[in-house]
């Protein structure tokens, strides 16, 4: 008996194994059918008092794997305690000193920033005109009065509180982003005393900048959590806070706009029949940036975290991983063990086992008679008999937890609806896979078009690859084409008109061209297989594209090793066939360039044959540094200026550095020196970094023309770089 009992335990180990191993998210191929549990239907609520027993019943749901501590109380943040400064104490403008008459003319051209969806602003740290720049420049928003160049001055600074983040400009007027912390006293539930708390809001600073040279705070909108992103279409400006779900004190914030000290919005507050580990109030807010009059309008809804966001001229979509509490994953193990194992079973033992769990026991306890039955069994059986029957429910329970790890690595797409300042929630869908950012998603003649990675991970296999889906205005899918580029992911996507355009990685880059005129039925058009991969893919004409990202190459130990920033450029007129016109690499190992993860860092105008970016750039050979004793190499900071054509490829016109004497001898992370954007007005190329905006002669080999040094206060700190050459396989 001792020897069944043993051969018993590993039989059940094994069984159990299968039935009840964890899976990690990822994709498979179709085959069981996995319910969630979830409607993922729209709801509203109707009170304040709704919205705490919603987060309570999640509290009491989430202690099953949890310690639970999440908030039984609920308050508007009014109780604000904020240090009183008045409006012009908190942004108060420094005018400086005129520098003599100064032409008002304008530039005939200048550059706009880089957007994906074209009528549709992005906030950056610096905007232009054609005559002015505005600036952030550590705590200050800086006005430079930039055209003509030989004369440059700034006409005013002014500061503001708070983590300054970026700004839109639209005539007359100007809004500043800034998150910002606060102190708030809330009354626990059945308290008396306020409890003091630090909370975080996002402030938007409007301003009338029809004297830049003393711009003046009209409006302090500012809501619940921390900035997100923001776009503007036309006068009115949408922007996105999240704030999650702070559990203090039994108290839970409900989001609240206010303009200034005063609460002018209770957005309504919307959520979905959806299981979530955690929960985030993402508040959607719009205003005219045009107008004087108190008009911004919100809406709240409750969501998981979310990561990416993309913005047409008609829609917000906001995009994260579906996320599932504990308990799911508990309860799961059962499921599976009595939709996959049990009907594997002899019939006899099935019937068995379906008596035992009708009797409505303890979890344990009908564990327990199962066990009996299955020792039983196992020990009844030939040897080969039991071998068969545990490879056959191994292989059952591995296509159900590669469909289950499908599910579970759904991305979740919520479509609203926008419209002249109006806030509408349209739809929801969901696709497998994950996003990388915002370039993998895009709407086109109705439909929404996403590209994503599937990771699966199972007991016995973990494969990766990449997928493009299209969803209807109902955000259905309607289309698909899956399984692209196995043991890759997708380093960067643009989708342009009918055609997407897709980088993969592994051990070399390949670039697909993937035919989207049929929404029902995208298909591969072709592709190009070289070393190395881009990060930014940019359009130059209907036949071209650029890119931008690292050269590669395999190392002495048959890994991949990373070498510097490389550009590319694809001539894709013969869809079926894409292939390289030219390309440029900048540097050694460790090279980096702020363009690769910011798209608004790269410059690009066809018509000027103008193409710049920043670049920090790793060359040279290591030393050995006397004075700190570590090994070295030099690194120089600053922009890269090229003309591009398909003729002539990629031809350095020049390099721009805002460092000054043996500075590049340094490494300089986050240094105020770094260069970070480009603009240009007529032939004059400005360079921006934190620290001074640099002005050289686009038609006279770059020489410079001016600079103007920005009030940029916040410390550097020189770190030596050590070993800089690194084993990248």
């Amino acid at each position: 008996m001792a020897q069944k009992t043993y051969l018993f335990a590993i039989i059940v180990a094994t069984l159990f194994a299968v039935s009840c191993a964890e899976t990690q998210p990822g994709t498979t191929t179709p085959g069981v059918e996995i319910e969630l549990g979830s409607t993922q239907e729209l709801k509203k609520f109707s009170s304040n008092a709704e919205i705490k027993e919603y987060l309570n019943q999640a509290a009491l749901e989430s202690a099953q794997g949890y310690d639970g501590s999440f908030g039984t109380g609920l308050t508007r943040a009014t109780f604000a305690m904020d240090t009183e400064e008045s409006v012009a104490q908190i942004a108060a403008p420094m005018a400086a000193e005129a520098g003599g008459t100064k032409s008002d003319s304008s530039a005939s051209e200048y550059s706009e920033t880089n957007v994906q969806v074209e009528g549709v602003d992005e906030a950056d740290f610096v905007k232009n005109d054609g005559k002015y720049i505005y600036v952030i420049s550590g705590s200050e928003l800086v006005i430079v009065d930039a055209y003509p160049a030989d004369d440059a001055e700034i006409l005013s600074e002014t500061r503001i509180d708070g983590n300054v983040r970026d700004l839109f400009v639209n005539g007359d007027r100007l809004a500043v982003f800034a998150d910002d912390y606060e102190q708030v006293y809330m009354i626990p539930e059945y308290g008396y005393y306020p409890v003091p708390r630090t909370t975080t809001r996002t402030h938007v600073y409007v301003y009338d900048i029809s004297d830049r040279s003393d711009p003046d705070l009209v409006k302090d909108y500012n809501v619940n959590g921390y900035y997100f992103q923001s776009r503007m279409i036309g006068d009115y400006v949408y922007f996105i806070c999240k704030d999650s779900v702070y559990y203090y004190n039994n108290l839970v914030d409900v989001p609240v706009v206010r303009e200034s000290a005063k609460v002018i919005v209770e957005p309504d507050v919307y959520y979905f029949d959806n299981p979530e580990g955690s929960y985030v109030f993402h508040t959607v807010a719009s205003f005219d940036i045009a107008s004087d009059a108190d008009s911004i309008n919100a809406k709240s809804y409750l969501m998981g975290h979310s990561n990416n966001l993309y913005v047409s001229q008609d829609n917000i979509y906001i995009a994260y991983q579906r996320n599932y509490r504990y308990y799911y994953y508990e309860q799961n193990n059962e499921e599976r063990f009595y939709e996959v194992v049990v009907p594997l079973l002899p019939e006899d033992v099935q019937a068995e086992i379906n008596s035992i769990k009708s009797e409505g026991l303890a979890s344990y306890e009908t564990w327990d008679k199962i066990s009996a039955v299955l020792e039983e069994m196992y020990n009844s059986m030939e040897e080969s008999e039991k071998e068969d029957l545990v490879d056959e429910i191994s292989e059952a329970v591995e296509e159900y937890e590669a469909n289950l790890a499908k599910e579970r690595s759904k991305t979740v797409i919520h479509k609203i609806s926008i419209n002249e300042g109006e806030i509408e929630y349209d739809s929801r869908g969901e696709v497998p896979g994950y996003l990388l950012n915002q370039f993998s998603m895009d709407e086109h003649e109705g439909y929404f078009r996403v590209a994503t990675t599937s990771n699966i991970y199972t007991r016995r296999q973990s494969i990766m690859y990449n997928n493009v889906y299209v969803l209807d205005s109902g955000m259905e899918i309607v289309g698909e084409l899956e399984e692209i580029a196995e043991d890759e992911r997708i380093y960067s996507t643009r989708f342009i008109g009918e055609r997407l355009y897709m980088v993969t990685f592994q051990r070399i880059d390949p670039l697909f061209v993937i035919d989207l005129s049929s929404p029902s039925n995208p298909s591969i058009l072709g592709e190009l297989k070289i070393p190395g991969y881009s990060d930014y893919l940019h359009p130059y004409d209907e036949d071209h594209i650029i890119g931008i990202g690292k050269e590669t190459e395999e190392n002495q130990w048959g890994g991949v090793s990373v070498g510097g920033v490389k550009l590319a450029l694809f001539d894709v007129s013969d869809v079926s066939n894409p292939v390289v016109v030219d390309s440029y690499q900048i540097g050694q190992p460790g090279t980096d360039s702020e363009a690769l993860y910011e798209h608004k860092a790269f410059l690009f105008d066809k018509e000027k044959n103008l193409l710049v970016i920043p670049v920090r750039e790793i060359k040279g050979d290591r030393y050995r540094d006397s004075r700190y004793g570590y090994y070295m190499q030099r690194v120089w900071q600053g922009a890269y200026v090229f003309s591009l054509t398909p003729e002539d490829g990629f031809e350095v016109q020049g390099k721009v550095t805002h460092n000054e004497g043996d500075e590049d001898y340094y490494s300089y992370y986050g240094s105020s020196n770094a260069v970070r954007r480009a603009l240009y007005m007529d032939d004059v190329l400005y360079t921006v970094s934190n620290s001074r905006i640099k002005m050289n002669d686009l038609a006279n080999e770059l020489e410079e023309i001016n600079s103007v040094k920005l009030p940029y206060t916040q410390p550097v700190y020189r770190y030596p770089m050590i070993d800089v050459v690194e084993d990248w396989g």
